[in-house]
């Protein structure tokens, strides 16, 4: 968590360097793809008039050592401003496929005598890609300036899931992931919930070390391809304002499929592609306009994952509560939806881990600490309270099958 990517900027180079961000990238000559910044001590910050934002600067150190030479990185002509139309609409798509992804792995990893629980297969797989993206980094972005946000915070951020992960350790902590719950004593409730913290974690680390290691072995052969195939500049400007079109028309066809399609499709996917877009918007913004605040923790994600975190707790109370919506299959549709689409989309493991590694061993044992411990509190006020008064059932009613 400690390790360091890349060195100390000098002053005057903001200009000639590529300043690396999960959502942000800043060419030089003033062009910029900006989400999220994470100040560093350590890291020169640019002039007060480029806005940077904070989902990536955790990854400025990754691409220094992981990144080709700034020679074979085309300069783009104009600036990408983090809010352009063009990047917003690209998370459309993006966060939509990181939701179908989410829900695909998740079911073909559950079934009967799993040994690993299934969201750790969900977090391994957002944060291998992650890892990919952040090692072809520089190639991907000279290729289309718009492809790596949407990648990076669109994809991976809606495949990966904060507020599940630390929803299933509240679980396991108070011996709730089964119903009914397993005759132990509390030491194996306190081992269970241990597990799921620590082994999602790990995985989740290790899946983003070996992306990153196989994106750089690879980056040679990667880069003779896009140039064999002529993808190594950016298209024309209309060609991409129309990709950006089809990114908005994507997530508009979600509505009219939502009533297309049978009930049966609705708990399992269609209500959840209505909130999945703009739960990684509402992350995307948070990161853009609150990261670079604080030199000490990334505030944008750590909001978008609390908040995410205690939305999910409501959801699941107002599922199981006594006065419950379980009658209204078009409620319990929705209440799915937020569930799985919005506050899935809304947190993020994959920005979280890459955070930890780019921070200090300090700041980053600070902000893990904060995010588990803020998490873990409004999860035992809201799903807590109401379990331990009884104001929800121990049986399962309204929820995804």
């Amino acid at each position: 968590m400690n390790d360091h990517f890349g060195s100390r900027m000098q002053p005057g180079t903001v200009s000639k360097t590529l300043i690396k961000k999960e959502d942000t990238t800043v060419f030089s000559q003033g062009s910029q793809v900006a989400d999220t910044e994470i100040p560093m001590d350590d890291i020169e910050q640019p002039d007060s008039n480029t806005r940077i934002s904070a989902d990536a600067s955790s990854q400025h150190r990754v691409s220094d050592r992981h990144s080709p030479t700034k020679d074979h990185v085309p300069q783009l002509e104009k600036p990408l401003l983090p809010c352009d139309v063009r990047v917003i609409a690209l998370l459309a798509p993006a966060s939509i496929f990181g939701l179908l992804a989410r829900l695909g792995v998740h079911a073909l990893a559950t079934y009967n005598g799993q040994s690993v629980f299934a969201f750790a297969w969900v977090q391994a797989i957002g944060c291998f890609v992650m890892g990919l993206c952040l090692g072809w980094r520089e190639i991907i972005s000279a290729s289309y300036p718009e492809l790596y946000p949407a990648l990076s915070s669109g994809f991976c951020g809606s495949v990966t899931t904060f507020s599940s992960w630390q929803l299933e350790t509240f679980l396991a902590f108070s011996n709730r992931s089964k119903s009914p719950p397993f005759d132990r004593i509390w030491i194996y409730d306190i081992m269970d919930g241990l597990t799921q913290l620590i082994i999602t974690l790990s995985i989740s680390f290790s899946a983003l070390i070996c992306g990153i290691a196989f994106s750089t072995n690879t980056l040679p052969p990667f880069q003779s391809f896009l140039k064999r195939v002529r993808l190594d500049r950016p298209p024309t400007y209309l060609i991409r304002l129309l990709i950006a079109g089809l990114g908005l028309t994507c997530y508009i066809l979600t509505i009219p499929l939502y009533f297309i399609l049978t009930d049966h499709y609705r708990p399992m996917a269609t209500s959840a592609l209505l909130f999945a877009f703009p739960g990684a918007l509402t992350r995307y913004l948070l990161s853009v306009f609150l990261n670079h605040r604080s030199k000490r923790i990334p505030p944008g994600t750590l909001t978008a994952n609390i908040l995410g975190t205690s939305v999910l707790a409501l959801v699941y109370v107002l599922q199981r509560s006594h006065v419950s919506t379980r009658s209204n299959t078009t409620a319990c549709n929705m209440l799915v939806g937020l569930g799985d689409g919005y506050c899935g989309c809304l947190s993020t493991v994959s920005t979280f881990v890459v955070e930890l590694r780019t921070l200090k061993y300090r700041k980053g044992l600070v902000y893990f600490l904060v995010s588990v411990i803020l998490a873990q509190v409004v999860t035992v006020l809201i799903v807590g309270s109401a379990m331990w008064s009884k104001a929800i059932g121990v049986h399962q009613g309204c929820f995804r099958s």
